[in-house]
C-alpha cells in the first residue's frame, strides 16, 4: 500500500459534486461560432497563421509561436476564418484579446493525419516536438507548455511521476468523469510521459470520494507497474505542492519547482490529449467542462470544441435565465465572476457554475480583523495571512514579499473561515500584480542602464582608439617631415636628390658650387691671359635660381615652423648658408662686371 502522508491546514467545504455525475459524458456539439484567443497558456501569445476569408481543416494549424515558450492554437472544426479581433476572453480583467473566430461549415473535415502507435522507437525530441504541435498545454492549472514541463533541467532526474486526479475543488467533476469514461486513455497518455521521463515511480493520485474514477483506473493499471494512491478528501489536496507532499512527503522549496526535489505533476486531462496526439494525431482542439449550478436543468459534463462560447453549454444545460444570479467560471473557491457569456472555451476552462442567489449568495460587507487566526490555522502552505493582508491593504509590498507572499496558491481557504468576510485572496492578488509590475519596471530601468552604460563604454572606447589614430598619424608625419628634412640636408651636402624639395636644394648648391668654379678659375689667370669678356648673362640666370631657390628655402623654413619645431634650428642653419650663396653670387657677379673696366686702365697705364 503507498504510504501518504498530511499537509497543513486544509478544510472541508460542501463538496457539490453529485449534480454532474449523474449522467455520462455529453457532446456539447458544433455552434455556429467558435472564438479561439490567441493566449490560452502561459508564455507568449500565438501569432496568426491564416487569413480572413480562408478555409480551414479540422485539426489545421491557425496561430503558433514563433519565439519564446508558448504551443501552437488549431481549428476545431472545418470551416471559415470569419475575422481575426479583439473578443472578451477568460480572465478576471474582463478585458478583450486578439481571438480567430472561425464559422464552421458542418463537413467537420480532417486534415490529413499520420498516427504513431510505436513511439518508442522514435527519439524522445521528436516526441515532444509532436506533442508541443499537438498544442498541449496544462488542463488543469495555468495552463504550462507539457513539452517544456517534459523537458526538465538536464541536473534534476525525475524520480517520481505523479498523475493528478484529486480534483478537490467543489462542484468540479470533469477529472472524475474523465477516468471513469476514458481511463484507457488515460492510462496510455501516462505511459507516454513515463517514457519520456524514465521515472523510478509512477503515481495515480485520487480522492477517496470518487470510487467509480478509483476503480477504473485501477482496472487500466493491471499488469502495469502504475501505483493508484487513493488519498483523504481535503481541500486543497490537488494542489500541486500539497499532493506532492500527500504522496512523497517532500516539499517544494521556496520558489522552486518540483522537478528541484526529483518529482513531476500532470493532470489526467493532459494525459488523455497527450495519448491522442500520439496515437491518432489528433491535436488538442476538445476537453471536457462541467456545467453545473442550481440554476441549470441538466447539469453534466459536456466534451466541448476549444472556442465554443459559455452562452452555447449553457442552453444545451437548459439555464434558466430568471434563476441565474451568478455566473463563476472555475471552481467557487478559486474560480472568478463572469460580466458575459461570450467568453469561449480554452484549453483551461474546466468548469462553468451557473449559481442562484441562495446558492452563491453575494459576499457580505468586509468588516475590520478580529486577529482571530483561524486563516493561519487552514493556511496549506503555512504562511501568515493575516500578516500578508495587513502588508498588501497598506502596499508594503516588501514586507508581503518578505513573507513568502508568493508562496500563496491563492486556494481561498483563508477567505472561507474568515468571520470577517475579508476577502483575503483578492488583496493578495492585488499584491503578487503590483510587485509584477514593479519588478517588469526595474527590469526595464536595469536593462536602460546597462544599454547606457554601453553605449557610454562604446563611446569612451572610440574615442580613445579615434585619438590613438590621432596620435599614431601626427607621429607618422613628425617621422616623415624629419626624414624629408634630412634627406633634404644630406642631398644639398653631396648633391644628391630624392624628393622635389631635395632636388630644388640639390640644385642651388650645385648652382653656388659652379659659380664658386668659375670665380676661383677667373682669380688664377692673369688679367693679360683674360682675352674674353665674362659670361654676365649666365651669371646672371645663376643669381636669379639661387634667389628663387633662397625663397623656397624660405617657405619649407615657415612650413617646419609650423608643423614642427623641433627641425627649425637646421632649416634656419642651412637658409643662412643660401643666404652666404647668395651674397658670394651677387659679389661674382659684380666682380664681373667690373673686371672689363679694370682691364682697360691697366692697359692704359701701361
Amino acid at each position: 500500500m503507498t504510504q501518504l502522508w498530511d499537509f497543513a491546514g486544509g478544510i472541508h467545504p460542501a463538496e457539490n459534486k453529485h449534480q454532474s455525475t449523474r449522467s455520462p459524458i455529453r457532446d456539447a456539439g458544433i455552434p455556429d461560432l467558435l472564438v479561439l484567443p490567441l493566449q490560452q497558456h502561459i508564455g507568449e501569445p500565438a501569432e496568426p497563421l491564416v487569413e480572413v476569408g480562408e478555409r480551414v481543416l479540422k485539426g489545421q494549424k491557425l496561430a503558433d509561436v514563433r519565439s519564446g515558450i508558448g504551443v501552437p492554437v488549431h481549428a476545431p472544426t472545418s470551416g471559415i476564418i470569419e475575422s481575426i479581433t479583439e473578443r472578451p476572453v477568460p480572465h478576471p480583467s474582463g478585458l478583450d484579446d486578439w481571438c480567430i473566430v472561425l464559422r464552421p461549415d458542418g463537413e467537420d473535415q480532417w486534415r490529413e493525419r499520420q498516427p504513431i502507435t510505436e513511439y518508442r522507437k522514435l527519439e524522445r525530441e521528436t516526441v515532444l516536438e509532436r506533442i508541443r504541435e499537438a498544442g498541449i498545454s496544462g488542463m488543469g492549472g495555468a495552463g504550462f507548455p507539457t513539452n517544456i514541463k517534459l523537458r526538465p533541467p538536464k541536473d534534476r532526474k525525475v524520480d517520481t511521476l505523479i498523475l493528478n486526479g484529486a480534483e478537490c475543488e467543489p462542484y468540479i467533476t470533469a477529472d472524475d468523469m474523465t477516468m471513469r469514461e476514458k481511463a484507457t486513455e488515460v492510462i496510455a497518455g501516462l505511459k507516454i510521459m513515463a517514457w519520456i521521463l524514465r521515472p523510478e515511480r509512477c503515481v495515480i493520485g485520487i480522492e477517496d470520494n470518487k470510487p467509480e474514477a478509483i476503480e477504473a483506473i485501477k482496472t487500466a493499471c493491471e499488469g502495469t507497474q502504475i501505483e493508484v494512491a487513493v488519498i483523504p478528501t481535503k481541500y486543497p489536496s490537488g494542489g500541486e505542492k500539497q499532493l506532492i507532499r500527500i504522496l512523497t512527503g517532500l516539499e517544494v522549496p521556496n520558489e522552486g519547482i518540483p522537478a528541484d526535489i526529483g518529482v513531476m505533476c500532470q493532470n489526467v486531462g493532459t494525459a488523455v490529449a497527450v495519448a491522442r496526439a500520439m496515437l491518432e494525431d489528433s491535436p488538442l482542439i476538445s476537453r471536457i467542462v462541467t456545467v453545473t449550478g442550481d440554476a441549470v436543468r441538466e447539469p453534466g459534463n459536456y466534451e466541448a470544441w476549444i472556442g465554443t462560447p459559455i452562452e452555447h453549454l449553457l442552453t444545451k444545460a437548459g439555464v434558466d435565465e430568471k434563476k441565474l444570479n451568478r455566473l463563476v467560471l472555475g471552481g467557487p473557491m478559486m474560480g472568478y465572476t463572469l460580466t458575459t457569456t461570450a467568453i469561449p472555451v480554452t484549453k483551461t476552462t474546466n468548469c462553468v457554475i451557473a449559481a442562484t442567489a441562495a446558492e452563491l449568495p453575494d459576499p457580505p460587507t468586509e468588516q475590520p480583523c478580529i486577529r482571530c487566526g483561524q486563516c493561519a490555522e487552514v493556511c496549506p502552505m503555512e504562511l501568515l495571512p493575516q500578516q500578508l493582508f495587513w502588508y498588501s491593504k497598506s502596499e508594503e509590498f516588501e514586507k508581503a514579499e518578505h513573507l513568502n507572499l508568493f508562496d500563496c496558491i491563492e486556494c481561498g481557504a483563508c477567505s472561507y473561515v474568515c468571520p470577517s468576510s475579508i476577502p483575503l485572496v483578492q488583496y493578495y492578488r492585488y499584491a503578487k500584480g503590483e510587485i509584477r509590475v514593479q519588478r517588469a519596471e526595474q527590469l526595464k530601468a536595469d536593462r536602460a542602464r546597462e544599454r547606457f552604460e554601453a553605449r557610454k563604454a562604446r563611446l569612451e572606447r572610440e574615442q580613445e582608439e579615434k585619438e590613438l589614430r590621432r596620435k599614431e598619424r601626427a607621429r607618422a608625419a613628425a617621422e616623415a617631415q624629419a626624414r624629408k628634412q634630412a634627406e633634404a640636408e644630406q642631398a644639398a651636402e653631396t648633391g644628391d636628390a630624392t624628393d622635389d624639395r631635395a632636388a630644388k636644394a640639390a640644385l642651388v648648391q650645385q648652382a653656388l658650387e659652379r659659380k664658386k668654379a668659375k670665380v676661383a678659375t677667373g682669380e688664377q689667370k692673369s688679367a693679360p691671359e683674360q682675352d674674353d669678356k665674362p659670361d654676365i648673362e649666365a651669371l646672371e640666370k645663376q643669381l636669379t635660381q639661387a634667389r628663387s631657390k633662397l625663397e623656397t628655402m624660405q617657405r619649407m623654413l615657415d612650413e617646419a615652423k609650423e608643423q614642427q619645431a623641433d627641425n627649425v634650428d637646421k632649416l634656419e642653419r642651412a637658409v643662412a648658408k643660401n643666404h652666404d650663396r647668395v651674397a658670394r653670387a651677387e659679389q661674382a657677379l659684380q666682380e664681373a662686371r667690373e673686371a672689363p673696366a679694370r682691364n682697360t686702365e691697366n692697359q692704359t697705364s701701361d
